[in-house]
C-alpha cells in the first residue's frame, strides 16, 4: 500500500503564510478582494491510497465472509464435540478442504 503526501503536517500553515503574503501584496497594489486572494493561492493537494491486488483480494474475501450464511447448529454440534474431546481431523479430508477454498479465493482450479 502506498500513501502519499505523508508528511503534509506543515501544508496548512504554508498555505496560511502564502495567502497572508498575498493579502498584504493586494494592500500594497490596491486589489484587496477575497476573490484576488483566492486565484493566488495554491491549490490544495488530496491525500491518495492505493491498494495492492491482494489487499483488494483479501477485502473482498472478508467481505465474502460476513455475507455468508451460518448453520448455527452445526456449530453448535462442533463446539459440543470439541469441547467434550469426540471431534476427530481427518487430517487428509481437511487438506482438500484448505486447497480447494484457496483455489476458489485466487480463481484458480485445482
Amino acid at each position: 500500500m502506498s500513501i502519499n503526501n505523508v508528511n503534509n503536517a506543515n501544508k496548512p500553515q504554508l498555505d496560511s503564510v502564502k495567502v497572508a503574503q498575498q493579502q498584504t501584496q493586494n494592500q500594497a497594489s490596491g486589489t484587496n478582494s477575497p476573490a484576488a486572494a483566492a486565484q493566488t493561492a495554491a491549490p490544495v493537494k488530496q491525500d491518495s491510497v492505493s491498494l495492492t491486488q491482494s489487499a483488494q483480494q483479501l477485502s473482498n474475501v472478508q467481505k465474502k465472509g460476513t455475507e455468508a450464511p451460518v448453520n448455527q447448529e452445526k456449530v453448535e454440534r462442533l463446539k459440543k464435540a470439541i469441547s467434550e474431546g469426540e471431534y476427530k481431523v481427518n487430517p487428509e479430508m481437511l487438506a482438500k478442504k484448505i486447497a480447494v477454498l484457496e483455489s476458489q479465493i485466487l480463481g484458480v482450479k485445482a
